[in-house]
């Protein structure tokens, strides 16, 4: 049982999701919360698996409560449910710690599913902020000849081999390890044991802040 955080100032918003929680399959909420600093004051108590965060929150916000509340618990989940979509807002969530982001508009069945993939590792980006940030952050090679392996390569300070650059590309589309396996023709063992480099090498603990890193240091 998947033990989750609401951490929501709207009343609506907040009622509507507790609702939703409480009837999904596998999951239980163990508490609420209306603002930043209480949120962070029970999940220091609860130690849940996985914290539902909006950004807009009084006192302290989602943002600030993200970083603290990983600070003392990294093993923690934390998805930001929020309605903001600014790429500024994107990458200070994931820069605080956060393991998904999804939008107030997401669907009931694609909120439940992104609760569970972030508890499961596999992290969550929400469709529509993930090609706001593809789109930009795609940076141009300004001579046509340049390979994208040699950007790849100039950009990398992070001591990533050429084969996890490719692992890491292959991450960024969304491949699960059996399919990065199979299009690289290497092992599922293998596969794993590159994405598991690749993620002490960025310093993240997660496929979705990897992805994002990536993109955001033109890895990818």
């Amino acid at each position: 049982m998947i033990g989750v955080l609401l951490i929501e100032d709207h009343e609506l918003y907040r009622m509507g999701l507790s609702m939703l929680l409480d009837k999904a399959d596998g999951i239980t909420l163990m508490a609420e919360a209306s603002d930043g600093a209480d949120g962070i004051k029970k999940a220091r108590e609860l130690s849940p698996d996985v914290i539902l965060m909006d950004i807009g929150l009084p006192n302290i916000d989602g943002i600030e409560a993200t970083q603290r509340i990983k600070d003392f618990n990294p093993d923690v989940k934390i998805l930001i449910f929020t309605s903001r979509d600014s790429e500024k807002d994107v990458f200070e969530a994931f820069r605080a710690g956060a393991d998904g982001y999804i939008m107030k508009g997401a669907t009931p069945e694609q909120t439940i599913s992104a609760i569970k993939s972030v508890y499961e590792g596999v992290g969550w980006i929400d469709p529509s902020i993930a090609k706001m940030v593809f789109s930009n952050l795609q940076r141009p090679v300004s001579q046509p000849e340049t390979r994208m392996s040699d950007v790849k390569r100039a950009n990398n300070s992070y001591g990533l081999t050429e084969r996890e650059l490719d692992v890491l590309e292959l991450m960024v589309e969304g491949l699960s390890n059996p399919q990065i396996a199979d299009r690289l023709v290497i092992t599922r063992a293998t596969a794993k044991a590159h994405v598991h480099s690749i993620l002490q090498k960025l310093c993240v603990s997660s496929r979705t802040q990897a992805t994002v890193t990536a993109m955001k240091e033109g890895l990818v």
